[in-house]
């Protein structure tokens, strides 16, 4: 019997397994990624940097924010920057000028209302607006979208960095304090750094340990520095170097690796320097160029002199011979 459009489909589908397996980003496959016209092409566009999720509710029988009936919204409230300004205190007066006011005369207002009632001071207003006023909390990202129950999240604080770790954190993963390595420093050191932030300064992969601390599968042992057949570091930075007083790298303070002073060591040698670009010389290069223009000019001057002391050798050997006298015997000891 011949098959139907619909079941043909249905076989020339992929399961979420096969597609996971053939694709770079198998983490971003879901369940009715299967169904598209090109399920490979889907995953890389999703793939994407930049690109945009489809709202989560798409495929919902629901409403969007239907389960948001009956909750009480908060009333608004002005933010603190405006509320500075006066303007609350100059409201709720006229306020209650209007509630002693009779209907007569709140008609007439309405009718032939008067300029002039909210009157706040311009430099008052200006220094609110462009000098005090602060971001609101809560905002979206750029494609980010509100879905219910978002507001009742625990919120990512704004102090956490990349590459430290809190005392909390630390506790509940049995680190006895700051020099006890991480957990997940020996994967780290047999696989690499985080794809994400692979320029990450993290002591005993691509940064000294701290004081005190040894290199070691021993019981508060930091691993082994990954480095190859030459001893030099596979993943930049130097392992072997010595720590600051404070008890980390000397580039503890640049997380990215972005900026800083010093230098990054790649795996076949190269040293690249880290410093800004378009950054003033200091006095003691703009010294240290001088000095270097000094010697290098003072070499090519002594070079010079004796080319032309050479020079002027050979003429005089010229101007003694006499043209035709030019002797055909051999020279003597030949």
């Amino acid at each position: 019997p011949q098959l139907s459009k619909r079941k043909m489909r249905e076989l020339s589908r992929p399961s979420v397994a096969e597609l996971k397996n053939r694709v770079g980003r198998p983490d971003l496959v879901e369940a009715h990624d299967v169904t598209a016209a090109d399920p490979d092409f889907l995953i890389y566009l999703k793939g994407v940097p930049g690109t945009v999720p489809v709202p989560r509710h798409w495929g919902r029988k629901r409403k969007y924010l239907q389960g948001k009936r009956g909750i009480e919204k908060p009333p608004f409230q002005l933010p603190d920057f405006i509320v500075k300004t006066g303007i609350c205190d100059i409201r709720s007066a006229i306020a209650e000028d209007e509630a002693k006011m009779s209907a007569k005369q709140k008609n007439r207002s309405r009718v032939a209302p008067r300029a002039g009632g909210i009157d706040v001071d311009y430099r008052t207003l200006h220094d609110a607006f462009f000098k005090h006023q602060t971001r609101p909390v809560g905002m979206t990202y750029f494609g980010d979208l509100y879905y219910e129950g978002r507001e009742f999240e625990t919120r990512r604080s704004g102090d956490i960095k990349v590459g430290h770790m809190t005392e909390r954190l630390r506790d509940a993963l049995g680190m006895a304090n700051e020099t006890t390595p991480p957990p997940w420093l020996v994967n780290m050191q047999r696989y690499g750094p985080p794809p994400s932030y692979p320029n990450l300064r993290i002591p005993g992969l691509s940064a000294p340990i701290p004081p005190g601390c040894s290199y070691g599968y021993h019981i508060g042992g930091w691993g082994k520095p990954p480095v190859d057949a030459f001893g030099r570091p596979l993943y930049g930075g130097n392992p072997f170097d010595a720590p600051t007083p404070e008890g980390g790298s000397n580039l503890q303070d640049d997380y990215l690796g972005v900026g800083g002073a010093g230098s990054l060591v790649t795996s076949d040698g190269k040293a690249l320097g880290k410093k800004r670009w378009g950054g003033l010389p200091t006095a003691e290069e703009e010294d240290e160029s001088s000095e270097e223009e000094e010697e290098s000019s003072g070499e090519e001057m002594e070079s010079e002199s004796e080319e032309e002391e050479a020079e002027e050798e050979e003429e005089g050997a010229v101007k003694d011979e006499v043209p035709g006298t030019e002797s055909v015997l051999p020279p003597e000891g030949a």
